[in-house]
């Protein structure tokens, strides 16, 4: 047996959008059950988001913490973003977002892993990326503002992290699954095998 996610659409009766706020909005679709009944499904319309995990050459993620609004806490987060535009190439987005939350630039990048992080609410879909190779930005920093402009960074030892993941520690849902991917990959084939830069994303389609 494969274990393979596959796509699939039932039949959506009828749509609307009660809700359109500045980046994301709230659909109700009128789906068909298998059985032919009809069930209504909210869910959160979202353009994606990139996220970065940068290792140093000590063998450190590269991490911020900000403040959280709807969770109520100050997150220790790997740097992330939206995709802005449709169609963007997430790698440009995911380059950007190191060099705007972190003033940092890397050389060698890989795609980590690719998932939902609430489908059976949004239709969000993260690419985490693995940075190395890491060096300062050049030029000034980006002027942050808002939650960002509170920002704290921290570069950890990945033993740590995951010591951290399992006690509760640390709840960010790209740092937990970016951080296990890794040792998963380490362990696995190697750093190296993992999906180029610029692999397919089906969840988002792009242009290389």
């Amino acid at each position: 047996m494969t274990i393979k996610d596959t796509p699939e659409a039932w039949e959506v009766r009828s749509s609307e959008t009660p809700f359109v706020g500045n980046k994301t909005s709230v659909r109700t679709d009128e789906v068909v059950m298998p059985d032919g009944s009809v069930v209504r499904r909210d869910f959160q319309v979202h353009p994606g988001s990139v996220a970065v995990l940068a290792l140093d050459e000590e063998g450190r993620v590269l991490l911020i913490k900000q403040y959280r609004h709807p969770v109520r806490q100050r997150l220790w987060e790997i740097p992330a973003g939206l995709l802005d535009v449709p169609g963007e190439n997430p790698l440009h987005a995911a380059q950007r977002e190191l060099y705007e939350e972190a003033h940092v630039k890397a050389e060698d990048w890989r795609v980590l892993t690719d998932v939902y992080p609430t489908a059976g609410g949004c239709d969000e879909s993260v690419r985490i990326f693995l940075a190395r190779d890491l060096s300062e930005a050049d030029g000034e920093r980006f002027e942050v503002e808002d939650e960002e402009a509170d920002m704290e960074h921290a570069r950890v030892p990945v033993d740590e992290l995951v010591r951290g993941v399992l006690a509760g520690d640390v709840h960010s849902n790209c740092l937990v699954v970016g951080v296990l991917s890794l040792v998963a990959a380490r362990t696995g084939d190697g750093l190296d095998a993992l999906r180029p830069a610029e692999a397919p994303w089906p969840a988002r389609p792009f242009e290389a």
